[in-house]
């Protein structure tokens, strides 16, 4: 264990006994009674993927195998750091890769749910290198955010958004990053939005690839309001609504649930890894672009929830903290003019929006829609997000701001 403002070198070391216990419930799984749309995805996760993954996590994934890639794939450390009203020393599990090139940028890269640090794994190589001399490149950090991961889980009610931007702004001074660029989406992008609220000095640029915003309004934005109230939107942007129509209609029902009674699927997530697996998976497939997941890779991204530190049904309080402060959300929301920003539009993620309404946060300076693409897009399209990042820091002019 790391004391209070010490950074410690990590490898992930699940106890056998946990593994042991993972197979032991697996074998002891009841599954849901076959119908003719049991496969139906419009119902959910389909009964037969759920069967394989479960057999195949209980007989051949080997997540020894898959620790020992994490560990040799990503430099992990953990340190500790203190949220005012919170705990004092809570543990935080990050990765924390640099680049050989001078005049790299830090960027915190910020994962969202059911995400994790592993969503940095094949993005890390391409931010920290460059061919070209004018090519920038990334310091890269990547936490696990408290309650996520390998990170610890927090004991009292009220740890929100702002408190884990703290977290994460408190880990880049202690790596002496006191100056950096944020990159996020899903949670991160609410994360990285509230640092760059809290700590303006500190903040210099932020590229988002999941961009939530309101419609713009006639007193603060009265040319794109215009534009909004006459329907100019380009054909890819009324598909993006149709997606997003989709989403509020038909995928947004766990957000509801875990916005309001977190505790009661928490049972579900941290005592069944068939329940667990049901939920996430069916994010991991709905919210992707026709990705090809292999079975290992859903069963090592689901292996990091159901070992994880705080337990799986940690992660999700999140929802609950956001939706019961709404001014909080509200404010992430607001035009901050101090913070230059990338905007990366997918179209199979879950909101779409317009790049009229993306452009009521701020000064953007990059923007890309892109023809393919999901909620993942480190996963997914890897280059295209790194490529986005890169042309955003050069348009942003963000390694001259490091020496303001």
């Amino acid at each position: 264990m790391s004391s209070n403002g010490v950074v410690e070198p990590y490898q992930i070391a699940v106890p056998d006994e946990a593994i042991e216990k993972l197979k032991k419930k697996l074998e002891l799984a009841t599954f849901p009674q076959e119908t003719s749309f049991s496969n139906d995805w419009n119902y959910g996760a389909p009964l037969d993927d759920i069967k394989r993954l479960a057999g195949a996590w209980r007989e051949t994934y080997d997540w020894r195998r898959a620790e020992a890639e994490l560990n040799e794939k990503l430099p992990q450390f953990t340190t500790k750091v203190g949220v005012e009203g919170h705990e004092d020393d809570l543990k935080v599990h990050f990765v924390h890769k640099k680049s050989e090139k001078p005049g790299a940028i830090p960027l915190l890269f910020c994962h969202g749910w059911p995400g994790s640090f592993i969503e940095v794994s094949k993005i890390l190589p391409l931010l920290t290198t460059g061919d070209k001399d004018d090519e920038p490149t990334f310091h890269v950090v990547a936490p696990s955010l408290l309650n996520f991961g390998f990170s610890q889980g927090t004991s009292k009610p009220g740890f929100g958004i702002s408190q884990q931007a703290e977290a994460c702004h408190k880990l880049m001074l202690q790596l002496g990053y006191t100056k950096y660029a944020t990159q996020g989406g899903d949670w991160g992008f609410m994360v990285t939005r509230s640092l760059g609220i809290q700590y303006p000095a500190h903040v210099i640029g932020s590229h988002l690839n999941l961009i939530i915003a309101r419609p713009p309004r006639l007193l603060t934005s009265p040319l794109l309001c215009l534009q909004h109230a006459l329907g100019w939107y380009s054909a890819h942007e009324k598909v993006g609504f149709e997606r997003s129509k989709w989403f509020r209609d038909e995928g947004n029902g766990y957000s509801r649930i875990q916005g309001t009674k977190p505790h009661t699927p928490g049972f579900s997530l941290a005592d069944s890894p068939v329940g667990l697996l049901a939920w996430i998976y069916e994010k991991l497939v709905g919210w992707t672009d026709a990705y090809g997941w292999t079975d290992d890779e859903v069963l090592t991204w689901i292996s990091i929830y159901a070992f994880s530190q705080a337990g799986a049904d940690a992660s999700v309080r999140l929802y609950y903290e956001t939706a019961h402060n709404p001014k909080g959300m509200d404010s992430l929301l607001e035009w901050n003019g101090k913070l230059p920003l990338g905007l990366s539009y997918f179209p199979k993620d879950v909101l779409v929006l317009p790049s009229s309404w993306g452009k009521t946060l701020g000064p953007v300076v990059y923007e890309k829609r892109h023809e393919a693409g999901g909620h993942f897009p480190s996963i997914e399209k890897p280059e295209d997000l790194v490529g986005d990042v890169k042309m955003f820091a050069k348009k942003a002019g963000l390694g001259a701001k490091l020496t303001l």
